[in-house]
């Protein structure tokens, strides 16, 4: 699969004109990115520019050459995004709906629907959920219905917030298995630093700026020195 490039350029929020990014510069290439941060560093706001959620206040953040303020409809097909409480983002009373929901949206006929929902299943190994009642998953299971529900899209980049926060150990290393098997690029805002010990790179976020952009290790390091970890 070949993963569009993501591009920041001199890039600052600000809400009610108060700075949450400032002068961010980066171009993400990458398969595997995490994200870390102190709560309220700006990790949230950044992982939501990178699929228009947030539109830069200056700069310019670009997918595949598509400019997120010009270009959102087509980024948000290309960029999906898991939050952090999957309760949120399911929608429909039951599982196999749910993630037929959004392929209606893009024009799927329903033959095509259903196909591209059992294949999700599937590859999630989740199929027996097809038929579930969604309120009555456990936190895992919903976690594992709102990926495929994102994967259904067929983007080429998925964003995670927060992905593990709710789960117990067992659906943690499951849904780390998981995005290890994804063939999408993982962009992965995240407090487990365990969960991002083999990726590709990782950012770390303080006060609004990029402090430090390299490899697991180093990053890890320099976020516990920093915050006493």
């Amino acid at each position: 699969m070949e993963l569009p490039e993501i591009q920041l350029e001199q890039v600052t929020v600000s809400f009610e004109d108060r700075p949450v990014l400032t002068d961010i510069t980066l171009t993400l290439n990458e398969r595997r990115i995490g994200i870390i941060g102190a709560n309220g560093a700006g990790k949230s706001t950044l992982s939501r520019l990178l699929n228009a959620l947030v539109i830069p206040t200056t700069g310019t953040v670009r997918v595949g050459g598509l400019d997120t303020s010009k270009n959102a409809k087509q980024i948000r097909r290309d960029v999906g995004f898991v939050f952090q409480n999957p309760a949120n983002q399911i929608i429909m009373p039951l599982v196999a709906d749910d993630i037929a929901f959004g392929l209606k949206n893009i024009g799927l006929s329903k033959a095509e629907r259903k196909v591209r929902v059992t294949q999700t299943l599937e590859e999630l190994n989740i199929a027996h959920l097809a038929d579930r009642e969604s309120h009555t998953l456990s936190g895992g299971e919903q976690q594992m219905v709102a990926l495929a529900a994102v994967m259904a899209m067929q983007p080429r980049t998925i964003v995670f917030d927060e992905p593990t926060t709710m789960l117990d150990l067992r659906n943690r290393l499951r849904f780390q298995r998981e995005i290890a098997q994804l063939p999408q690029r993982a962009i992965v805002i995240t407090h487990d630093l365990e969960l991002l010990e083999d990726f590709d790179r990782v950012l770390v976020v303080t006060d609004g700026i990029i402090a430090f952009d390299g490899q697991p290790a180093d990053a890890i390091d320099h976020y516990r020195q920093w915050s006493h970890v």
